[in-house]
């Protein structure tokens, strides 16, 4: 029993990592021009719940690779319906470190989720 004990010890202590969550109300493809989507109050319909991810790796903390930006991961999301923007957004961002005492792998990534709408 003890070393059933040690051991989620041990693996919580190299396994850890943080996730923080926020909420929007609409964004667009970094291509669009949102005020005037806006002053033109443009009817759009809606496609569906979306959701993608992007994500940046680290090998030692000195070798990057990937990226985490919010525009990646909306672009991810809107290729998979062909939609526009997104609303009712959902952001959460993610920091997974694996053996971070010496760093020797971690990652970060950014989620979108929300729903899909293409404008008229």
């Amino acid at each position: 029993m003890h070393r059933v004990t040690l051991g989620l010890i041990v693996l919580v202590v190299l396994l850890s990592g943080c996730t923080s969550t926020g909420n929007l109300g609409i964004i667009t493809k970094s291509s669009a021009n949102p005020a005037k989507l806006l002053q033109s109050a443009q009817e759009f319909e809606e496609l569906g719940l979306t959701e993608g991810e992007a994500c940046r790796h680290f090998i030692l903390a000195i070798i990057p690779f990937g990226n985490s930006n919010l525009e990646e991961a909306v672009n991810k999301a809107l290729e998979k319906t062909g939609g526009d923007a997104l609303i009712n957004v959902s952001i959460m961002s993610s920091l997974y470190g694996f053996i971070p005492l010496y760093n020797v792998y971690s990652y970060t990534c950014t989620t979108v989720r929300g729903i899909a709408i293409k404008f008229n």
